[in-house]
């Protein structure tokens, strides 16, 4: 009698690639980073493109940016340290009202800040540093007298920088920019009137030249008492500035 022989199923091979790892090998967007998102409305409020009250609502940025809402919120709450933001409860954020006491606080911490920068600067900069210091400093001549206070404010926000940036110095140029874009928007307005322009650009050039010469005591007198004198000028606005 014939018997019929067994047929035997080839054993099935296992996957052994955890289902994980599939998914890992697809690209991930992560879209656009924290840093990212607060230099961006950080460089509006400078441009007076956001205003103080104005409120920054997180389904605008998110559209705008494609970023997600926790980073959105992330930076709304660096930028809240900063002083650039408030952020109160059922309201959400918006831009900072300063009141005048707040702008003095500033300006005396950047008076130390900035005169330790141009200290720096004078005692330890390159030669490149100090020369487009100097061609900057020939731009800002070139517009005494004229009341172009738009590009005047661009000039010395530049020159700032730069002298900031040359003290090589990371520190003070982190905390530097940090107190500057609050009250960058009063030297986008009335601020800089052409006699405000022309004694504004005083100090400057007796900066520069310190700087230049690598005197480093005279740089730091110079640009504290700079930027006390900006204190004054802005301390002479009217309340609308101020909350």
């Amino acid at each position: 009698m014939a018997t019929s022989a067994k047929r035997t199923k080839a054993p099935q091979k296992k996957n052994t690639k955890p289902a994980q790892k599939a998914r890992a090998s697809k690209p991930v967007s992560r879209g656009v980073a924290v840093p990212a998102i607060v230099e961006w409305i950080r460089e509006r409020v400078r441009l007076g493109r956001l205003v103080p009250g104005q409120r920054l609502v997180e389904a605008d940025i998110i559209r705008e940016l494609s970023a997600t809402r926790s980073r959105v919120r992330e930076a709304l709450q660096r930028l809240a340290n900063e002083g650039v933001v408030t952020i109160e409860e059922f309201k959400g954020a918006s831009v900072k009202h300063l009141t005048r006491d707040e702008v003095f606080q500033l300006y005396r911490a950047r008076m130390a800040l900035e005169g330790m920068a141009a200290r720096e600067c004078a005692a330890s900069a390159s030669r490149d540093v100090k020369a487009k210091l100097a061609q900057l400093q020939n731009e800002l001549n070139e517009l005494e007298h004229s009341g172009d206070h738009g590009r005047f404010a661009q000039l010395n926000d530049a020159w700032h920088r730069l002298i900031v940036d040359g003290s090589g110095n990371a520190y003070i140029k982190g905390f530097v920019e940090r107190l500057r874009v609050p009250v960058y928007r009063l030297l986008f307005s009335n601020f800089y009137t052409a006699r405000r322009i022309d004694n504004a650009n005083a100090g400057h050039k007796q900066i520069t030249a310190a700087i230049v010469a690598g005197n480093a005591p005279e740089a730091e007198r110079l640009m504290r008492d700079h930027i006390a004198e900006g204190l004054e000028a802005v301390n002479s606005l009217g309340g609308e500035f101020f909350n």
